[in-house]
């Protein structure tokens, strides 16, 4: 799976100031963990994995990061996987389509449709997987994403932080960023645009820089 550009904007957006532990759910190539670790020096960070291919390139990417000590990486389904503990943070860029064909490719089919993973489903092991005052943040496109916001409160989830992404200003918001507690706070509303004048916005730039060569 390439990286993508929802990949780096969760992995620049999640809120990693107070958490000292977190899971990445799905982590295929190990982007999200990397990011995270990059970002926080001192985040403890377990990683899980389905797919034995994508377990192979994320074990190689974390053994030949400056921060393989603090990454652990797991093979297995987190739905039914057997943590030591609770996390303080969670971070997943689920699987998001409901209907339609599936990818030939099976990893690539597992990664894309919630047949692997239902929404439902995730967001249950993930309440169970958080420590009291945890947070779980995500990426999706727009719609599928009111539908997980409105399943969450269903569950007793609050949103707690939520940015609308558009890709250009004349276009209409494709991707929600959701940040998801178990304690109601004021919900934080932003937005961001990937691109403008032909290139990266301003603001794209400012938030995920520190994550390509060339920016």
């Amino acid at each position: 799976m390439p990286v993508s550009t929802d990949g780096v904007l969760l992995g620049a957006w999640a809120e990693l100031e107070n958490p000292k532990t977190l899971l990445d759910i799905g982590t295929g190539t190990g982007l999200l963990s990397l990011m995270s670790a990059q970002r926080k020096l001192s985040l403890r960070i377990d990683a899980i994995e389905i797919d034995n291919h994508a377990v192979e390139a994320a074990q190689y990417n974390f053994t030949h990061s400056p921060w393989h000590d603090r990454i652990e990486l797991h093979c297995g389904d987190v739905l039914t996987y057997s943590f030591d503990s609770t996390f303080d943070c969670i971070i997943c860029n689920p699987p998001y389509f409901n209907s339609g064909e599936q990818a030939q490719n099976i990893s690539r089919a597992t990664a894309r449709h919630t047949t692997s993973l239902s929404h439902q489903d995730l967001l249950k092991r993930c309440w169970d997987l958080l420590t009291d005052h945890g947070y779980a943040s995500f990426v999706l496109p727009k719609v599928e994403g009111d539908i997980f916001i409105a399943l969450a409160k269903q569950q007793g989830w609050s949103l707690q932080r939520l940015c609308q992404v558009k890709p250009t200003e004349r276009k209409e918001v494709s991707r929600l960023l959701i940040q998801l507690g178990k304690v109601s706070i004021p919900v934080v509303h932003s937005a961001l645009t990937i691109h403008d004048n032909g290139g990266y916005s301003s603001d794209f730039v400012q938030l995920t820089k520190a994550f390509y060569l060339k920016m």
